[in-house]
């Protein structure tokens, strides 16, 4: 796979993720789900957040070398 298709698939699977953090923080915050339900949405919830913290912290150290990369190049 090209570096440009993997950041792609990067980019849609931190939306989705995101997405579907959201709905689940909805879902909890409305109080109308059983104790049990709502322990399951947590757990749930606490893998998509380090998924999406995963996913963030490879775009960072991308973004870092891209700029540094930069101003290597201005400095030619």
């Amino acid at each position: 796979m090209n570096a440009k298709k993997k950041v792609e698939n990067n980019e849609i699977g931190f939306e989705e993720d995101l997405k579907k953090l959201e709905e689940l923080v909805s879902k909890l915050e409305s109080g109308e789900l059983p104790l049990e339900k709502s322990l399951v949405l947590f757990e749930e919830g606490v893998s998509l957040y380090k998924n999406c913290k995963k996913r963030m912290g490879a775009i960072e150290i991308k973004i870092s070398k891209l700029t540094d990369s930069l101003k290597e190049e201005a400095l030619d």
